[in-house]
């Protein structure tokens, strides 16, 4: 059955997927908060696993936020969430002043609110995946899988050697990578949770039972680098103008999921439309940000 036919299904996916997004907001304004306080610091990483808020933050994203955004993909599919995510930003503005104490320029402001608008327009193209009606183990799919993930990670990585090169941009590049490897997170969820009744109910084959293995891993691995950038890129700049620019990957890579891996058509003439000018606000939305942020960082170095 279509999720699209069953309003309940698709509604409670819907309030699942922003459920995530606040989730994960407050998790990183909580996060931004103790990075601040040891950004300094020799052994970061240690401090701040050390840290209670920093753990609280952690669990926010990686549990909670994780559980919602897990059960919204039963219901919505990896096409839609991430946009719908986009209500967190919110959070994160509000967060960031309120808690960590950043300053908000008009500047900022726009940004967010394009951002925000961008992912809201995506979210109404209504790219919804039903997971159980693909044939995940299809040679073709994987191939499609594995040319996009080995994409996705060369472009994190071509961000981290940048980010060494271009100082004034190191946060930047740091937020972008981090949103690849979350763009990762993001897809793989898919394949693991279209496989997992079959392996855990011993029923599974064993090209179900390899996918559900490499989605495992790179969950975690790029999981764990996503979380590893992101807070490197705290180091050196704004939450509020970071969180946004890693979302510019996040946000536009379920189009290619869409259309590119699981080879959909728009459900709707109208979806183009809201695909067009969701991603021109999204990109409209990284460049005032990216621009603010260059500057908040040669303010911070000199």
């Amino acid at each position: 059955m279509n999720n699209l036919a069953d309003p309940s299904s698709y509604l409670l996916g819907i309030v699942l997927a922003m459920l995530s997004g606040l989730s994960n907001s407050f998790g990183t304004v909580l996060q931004k908060k103790i990075v601040n306080e040891h950004r300094d610091d020799e052994e970061f990483m240690k401090n701040l696993v050390k840290n209670p808020t920093w753990l609280v933050g952690m669990i926010m994203q990686m549990a909670i936020g994780s559980i919602f955004f897990m059960t919204a993909q039963v219901f919505i599919g990896p096409a839609l969430i991430p946009g719908l995510m986009s209500v967190g930003l919110i959070i994160l503005a509000l967060g960031s002043v309120k808690i960590v104490g950043e300053s908000l320029k008009s500047t900022d402001i726009v940004g967010i609110a394009l951002m925000i608008l961008g992912t809201t327009l995506l979210g109404f193209s209504e790219l919804s995946i039903e997971i159980a009606e693909h044939n995940l183990v299809e040679i073709n799919f994987v191939i499609r899988m594995t040319i996009f993930t080995a994409i996705l990670l060369v472009s994190a990585l071509a961000c981290i050697f940048l980010q060494k090169r271009v100082e004034k941009f190191q946060a930047i590049f740091f937020a972008i990578a981090s949103g690849f490897m979350f763009s990762l997170t993001n897809f793989w969820i898919s394949p693991l949770m279209g496989v997992i009744a079959q392996v855990f109910g011993g029923v599974a084959s064993w090209g179900e039972l390899i996918i559900f293995i490499c989605s495992s891993v790179i969950l975690v691995l790029a999981y764990m680098w996503g979380i590893k950038w992101i807070q490197d890129a705290f180091k050196y700049g704004q939450a509020s103008n970071l969180i946004p620019i890693q979302q510019v990957p996040i946000q536009i890579t379920p189009i290619f999921v869409y259309f590119v891996i699981f080879l959909l058509a728009a459900p709707y003439a109208h979806s183009f439309l809201y695909m067009f000018f969701g991603v021109g606000l999204i990109i409209s939305s990284s460049f005032l940000l990216a621009k603010r942020q260059a500057q908040l960082e040669e303010i911070t170095k000199d």
